[in-house]
């Protein structure tokens, strides 16, 4: 007899992108040889992971220190100390009116998502047509794409592309009609993996949208600020109301393995947050939080991520995009997102005869790891030729390795463009 598995493990087992990536990512890096342009680890920073050296070092120097962090259960909700300093630091940087109660904290980023996804949208008792959840602007991340438990959960509107005089375009937000089924609102920023900031003004638009028609708003600022602060464009502070939910994350700091997620939110929300988290896993990471919590009041991360991080990521786009042009120079059928932040460029090529998965096949058996496009457009519901017309490129790796992944990327598009001038 045939042992089968649930609607809900079919789901979460099926053929996914976010698992090929971690999955291809993860090879590589053991194989050694392949050019990492693929996906999101952040960079070695000398300076940062000596920031870390020197937390491990004075934890263990501290009687009981270490044997706490890696001894003692923390609460579902997160170490309480650590709620109170991250409160403190939203209150203090932000203006932001919010206590512990405000706060939760999960196994990444990615666990936040999935868990706020699923408890806002899906089957909802009381109501005839399951709730969905809407990406405003496509693309978007691509770990988002698998998250719903419930089938057909998510909905996208469909962007303008505004072209530039150079060889750069710009996603633009076309708003739309938020439809009774649609629970929340969902949005990183910068948008991994276009770069894409959004504006003030269509953020408040959207905030304004989602109170108006009983919907959250859910801000992910994994890139964003104020940690890593990773945005090479103005923005004003991020808005406080009670249908707006914002998720942060350590990873991108410089400490991926430490899994710590963070969502800030009304309390009625985080109390859901934590009792799902007590569910699942049991109780938080302790890890990240005991290594980063003195540097949030001392006021050292924020000057690590403005004088350290963002500049070197910074520089690390102007060398990957110097690599593009000089790698596709005097080929004009290709545009890269403005890069407005992030660690990826995002290049689009409207003559690219296969698709996006078989270029990444041939890239990937010449040496050269980049993530296919099409895995990043979820609930947009029209076909779109964009969609496999785009390639991710990570520029956190060396700048040498990035210039080789450059040529070898645009041999290949010259190759495969075989139509007349």
């Amino acid at each position: 007899m045939e042992r089968r598995f649930s609607d809900f493990g079919e789901k979460l087992t099926a053929p996914s992108g976010i698992y090929d990536l971690m999955e291809d990512l993860g090879q590589a890096l053991s194989a050694g040889g392949m050019i990492m342009m693929g996906g999101g680890n952040p960079a070695h920073i000398p300076a940062v992971e000596q920031v870390w050296r020197t937390r491990l070092e004075h934890i263990l120097a501290t009687p009981g220190a270490m044997e706490s962090m890696l001894g003692d259960y923390d609460t579902p909700r997160g170490r309480p100390d650590f709620l109170e300093t991250l409160a403190a630091f939203f209150r203090q940087r932000f203006g932001w009116p919010v206590g512990p109660e405000n706060i939760a904290i999960t196994t990444g980023s990615q666990t936040a998502i999935f868990l706020l996804f699923n408890l806002l949208a899906g089957p909802t008792a009381g109501l005839a047509q399951p709730r969905r959840i809407l990406f405003p602007l496509v693309p978007e991340y691509i770990g988002y794409t698998d998250q719903g438990i419930a089938p057909d959960m998510f909905r996208a509107w469909r962007p303008e592309i505004e072209l530039h005089n150079d060889d750069t375009f710009k996603y633009r937000l076309v708003f739309g009609d938020l439809t009774p089924d649609i629970a929340a609102l969902c949005i990183s920023r910068p948008t991994n993996p276009s770069s894409n900031v959004i504006t003030d003004s269509e953020l408040s638009t959207l905030s304004a949208l989602a109170a108006r028609s009983g919907a959250r708003l859910i801000i992910d600022h994994a890139y964003g600020h104020p940690f890593p602060g990773v945005i090479f464009t103005t923005v004003q502070t991020p808005p406080w109301e009670d249908h707006v939910i914002h998720t942060f994350s350590l990873s991108k700091l410089g400490l991926p393995t430490t899994r710590t997620g963070i969502i800030v939110a009304e309390p009625r929300i985080i109390d859901r947050i934590a009792r799902m988290n007590a569910q699942v896993v049991l109780a938080t990471s302790t890890l990240g939080q005991t290594i980063t919590q003195p540097l949030f009041p001392s006021g050292q991360l924020s000057t690590m991520c403005s004088e350290v991080i963002r500049p070197f990521y910074l520089l690390r786009s102007q060398a990957a995009l110097a690599a593009l042009r000089d790698s596709f120079a005097g080929y004009p059928h290709y545009r890269v997102h403005q890069c407005e932040g992030a660690f990826f460029l995002w290049l689009w090529l409207p003559r690219l005869p296969i698709s996006d998965l078989d270029l990444y096949a041939r890239l990937k058996r010449r040496g050269l790891l980049i993530v296919p496009g099409s895995c990043f457009f979820p609930g947009l519901q029209q076909p779109w030729d964009h969609t496999s017309q785009c390639v991710r490129l990570t520029y956190s790796a060396d700048p040498a390795a990035v210039r080789r992944g450059m040529a070898i990327l645009a041999e290949e598009v010259r190759a495969l463009d075989t139509k007349p001038a």
